[in-house]
């Protein structure tokens, strides 16, 4: 026994060392920075007691010189998996007080066989990252030849289980692909960042002199390039972001997204709809209003909510089910699609494709953005990439046409010819190839610069086309499925759900298809 105690001891000693991660140092320094340490988030990110880790006594097997006698518990990674709400995750969060969060080949290799992990028990991945990118000592010459099959496996996993990628801190070269190749990003406000080349690397490049948040904070990203999905206060708001992330989507893509208990009824009418929206549809208003009142609870986690803010995209539920929204935004550019809002609507809805959430589709849209600026920036092929994404997606899809359904805008927005299992429209709806005003200066260009009071004409026959544009034609011709009291979206929506719950489509086979990009 006295031999048995001895070789405990020594283990218990051991591990106890490892999980004081960097040393009380360190540990203060991140958080004098404002930010938990990996462990930390850990313990908040899982359900107590429910982690399990693995490669704990992991560390470096470098003999360069820089790093033989440095200490590097886990390897600067920590890696295990547990449960969220009940249900299993597999996380790898980097640790920032060893060397710097920085990605060695050990602990790449702990990292690996965790995704391996993940993809054959068929559960979310999770990174959180605070990482200075690959540790360059242990990736040069031969070993780098190596080096980058996590970027092909998170390609792999794509579609397959769901990946958070959360920036808790500062993330340059290697560790920004991961985000890039996630989906789901959030980033902590003023903590974080993620670039290819960090301000350093930059000045010696390109000669550039550039502060990390200005090169790549999460204003940056989180508003300009569109690169990640949600900016958050602190470490403890984006594990909540994460939780909630999770709790829309399945494990995985053979399974269908959670249900939870809901006490609001599925035929409530709506009383204060109509004070929402105006009849006018030159008038703006805030489409999350509309939303918010559909769904349950009035709950809705919005997805890149300053990035492309002319399309509203995210997550609620109906009577506890998950369901994906995607709604123009008239209070902003009038909800006319550009190459952003086409860009950002069309990765949800594959998002949503690839994990079975079902579709809900709001319109008010005036169709593409025109003019020079736009075609130079390739609009026709980012308006096709959504309508690649929408004509593909084979998740129930219900449609509601709220005011404007003008031009291509009426299409990916999932109009008639693309399959939703339900079209309804409300009595303010217009749908038409553009709208009136556009309608009478070109096909009454001719009479109007004839009339001897050309503004009396141009009113007068835009109120004519108007006429032939609303929605009662379109029912009359069968080409919506009714008109609808708007009080009523929220008990039609789930009716429209609930039919197509058990949607079967058959698609052509095909290795995959080409996706305009």
């Amino acid at each position: 026994m006295s031999e048995w105690q001895e070789k405990l001891d020594e283990l218990n000693t051991k591990k106890e060392r490892y999980r004081q991660m960097g040393g009380p140092e360190r540990v203060a320094r991140q958080h004098a920075m404002g930010k938990l340490t990996a462990r930390e988030r850990l313990d908040l990110l899982l359900d107590p007691g429910s982690f399990v880790e693995i490669g704990l006594l992991a560390h470096h097997q470098s003999q360069h010189p820089d790093l033989k006698d440095k200490f590097t518990p886990a390897d600067g990674v920590i890696t295990g998996y547990g449960t969220i709400d009940g249900r299993r995750v597999c996380v790898a969060a980097y640790d920032f007080t060893v060397l710097g969060g920085s990605m060695g080949e050990v602990g790449e290799g702990k990292v690996a066989r965790l995704r391996e992990m993940a993809l054959r028990w068929g559960v979310p991945m999770i990174w959180l990252l605070d990482s200075a990118g690959a540790r360059i000592q242990e990736f040069t010459g031969s070993q780098f030849a190596k080096a980058g099959d996590l970027f092909r496996e998170q390609v792999i996993m794509s579609g397959v289980v769901p990946q958070v990628a959360a920036l808790m801190g500062h993330c340059a070269a290697g560790t920004a692909y991961i985000p890039a190749l996630a989906d789901f990003v959030p980033m902590v406000k003023g903590r974080s960042s993620m670039a290819l080349g960090g301000p350093h690397l930059v000045k010696a490049a390109v000669g550039e002199d550039v502060d990390v948040n200005e090169l790549g904070g999460s204003k940056v990203h989180c508003e300009i390039s569109g690169c990640a999905d949600l900016e958050v206060e602190d470490d403890e708001a984006c594990i909540r972001a994460i939780r909630e992330f999770l709790s829309y989507l399945p494990s995985n893509n053979r399974e269908q997204p959670p249900v939870i208990p809901c006490d609001d009824p599925p035929d409530r009418y709506i009383d204060d709809m109509t004070s929402v929206v105006p009849t006018n549809p030159r008038k703006v208003y805030d489409m999350r209003q509309v939303i918010r009142r559909i769904v349950d609870h009035g709950h809705f986690f919005e997805i890149k909510p300053r990035w492309a803010r002319n399309i509203v995209v995210g997550f609620a539920r109906l009577e506890g089910r998950p369901v994906g929204i995607v709604a123009n935004q008239p209070l902003y550019l009038g909800g006319v699609l550009d190459v952003d809002a086409a860009d950002k609507a069309a990765r949800f809805i594959m998002l949503c494709d690839a994990f079975n959430v079902p579709l809900l589709f709001l319109q008010d849209i005036p169709g593409f953005l025109v003019g020079t600026k736009v075609e130079r920036q390739g609009i026709i092929r980012h308006g096709a990439k959504m309508l690649y994404a929408v004509s593909e997606a084979t998740v129930p899809k219900v449609t509601v046409i709220v005011r404007k359904a003008y031009g291509a805008g009426y299409f990916v927005m999932c109009g008639r010819g693309y399959e939703p299992d339900l079209l309804v429209a409300w009595p303010t709806a217009e749908i038409s190839v553009m709208g009136p005003e556009g309608a009478t200066n070109i096909i009454y260009r001719k009479e109007i610069a004839a009339a001897e009071d050309p503004d009396k004409v141009w009113a007068e026959r835009t109120a004519e086309f108007r006429k032939l544009i609303d929605p009662y034609i379109a029912a009359g011709y069968g080409y919506i499925d009714d008109v609808i009291d708007p009080g009523d979206t929220r008990k039609v929506v789930i009716q429209g759900f609930r039919m197509a719950a058990t949607k079967k489509v058959q698609r052509p086979w095909k290795k995959h298809g080409v996706m305009p990009v």
